[in-house]
């Protein structure tokens, strides 16, 4: 039976680039954030129901949704986060779920930049998951590599940090979970190095559980 490794770490700190890993040994990479963005394509339900429910600023002139435009909207407001999520976590999760049903390799890596901080949401994505792996690096890393990637201001990269899950309290709630922890302070040969044992460790995990 196949096993779910559950992905997960602070915005900046190198997601994209261990998923790409994996996927390049052949496991196959479920990326919420990538199905969030095709649930809410140009004429999708999902985005009917955003506009539906707050309004038809949600699109752009071109039809596309204008998720910079609802990120300012719901930043400092829990009432429409909460409404947000209510249309957005259950389809997220039922995408999810298809996908895993069509996977083929002997594990998944299913990353969620949230894993920790919608914990207990119901559905919950981390009850999906086996096993995790956390990738860390130290906040002022994840403030120039953000910054870099998306072009924002160390400000606003600092806010949104604010928003997650401090530092602390996710290697916390690593160990207490039992999960891989990764230091990403290097190259991504210096990653991946790190990351070859761990390709080893999750077949054999799914060679057993196939076994038993």
């Amino acid at each position: 039976m196949m096993i779910i490794i559950g992905l997960t770490g602070g915005i900046g700190s190198g997601k994209t680039a261990v998923s790409d890993y994996f996927a390049g040994l052949g496991i196959d990479v479920i990326d919420a954030d990538v199905i969030a963005h095709k649930l809410t394509q140009k004429g999708s339900d999902t985005l009917k129901k955003l506009q539906h429910t707050f309004g038809d600023w949600v699109i752009d002139q071109e039809g596309n949704y204008d998720r910079k435009a609802m990120r300012a909207y719901v930043f400092d407001n829990p009432d429409a986060l909460q409404k947000l999520n209510a249309i957005m976590h259950p389809a997220i999760k039922d995408a999810i779920n298809q996908a895993l049903a069509m996977a083929t390799s002997s594990y998944v890596i299913l990353s969620v930049p949230l894993l920790f901080e919608t914990r207990h949401n119901q559905p919950s994505l981390l009850s999906l998951c086996d096993y995790l792996l956390v990738i860390d690096v130290p906040t002022s890393l994840q403030q120039t590599r953000a910054s870099q990637r998306d072009g924002n201001s160390l400000a606003q990269i600092q806010s949104i940090i604010n928003k997650q899950i401090s530092r602390a309290d996710r290697l916390a709630l690593a160990t207490t979970l039992g999960a891989d922890i990764i230091q990403n302070t290097g190259t991504l040969d210096e990653l991946f190095a790190k990351l070859a044992p761990l390709h080893q460790k999750y077949q054999q995990l799914a060679q057993s559980n196939t076994a038993q």
